[in-house]
This record gives structure tokens, C-alpha cells and sequence, in this order.
């Protein structure tokens, strides 16, 4: 199983514009890197409130779809280290 099998339809567009977002964040240089991931949790709560409505699944969402785009990047960063 994986992550994304968990996660519903209607967030999956939120994984990419939380990518969006935290590079946005992290170029505009807003915060520290180390707390762009609890801001990014903090939109998705947000986002997901507003598309499903306010109930413990979409608060389980929005950590799950969070927790997606934060550990995409982090993959995707580290594919393409060279170290």
C-alpha cells in the first residue's frame, strides 16, 4: 500500500499546488525552510476544508496530501543529487 492509496480524488489536485506553493514559500524566502512544511499543512487544511467541508476525514486529508508533496519533493531532490 501507499500513501496516495489513501488519499481521495478530490485532494489529489492539492498535491502539485502544494509543490507550487512551497517553492514559491522557499524563493521568496518568507521563513526558515523547516517551517514551510507546517505551512504547507496549515493551506492544505485550508483547501481541503473548503472543497470536502470540515470533518476529521479532511483533516486526515489534508496531512495525507501534505505529507505526499512534502515527501514528492523530498524524493524528487534527492534523485537528483549528485552526491
Amino acid at each position: 500500500m501507499e500513501i496516495l492509496d489513501y488519499v481521495m480524488d478530490e485532494a489529489f489536485v492539492l498535491i502539485p499546488v502544494l509543490w507550487i506553493l512551497g517553492k514559491m514559500i522557499k524563493q521568496m524566502q518568507l521563513m526558515p525552510n523547516r517551517f514551510i512544511p507546517i505551512t504547507l499543512l496549515g493551506i492544505s487544511t485550508i483547501f481541503t476544508t473548503v472543497m470536502m467541508g470540515l470533518s476529521v476525514e479532511t483533516l486526515i486529508q489534508a496531512i495525507l496530501v501534505t505529507g505526499a508533496a512534502v515527501f514528492g519533493h523530498q524524493l524528487w531532490k534527492q534523485f537528483n543529487n549528485d552526491d
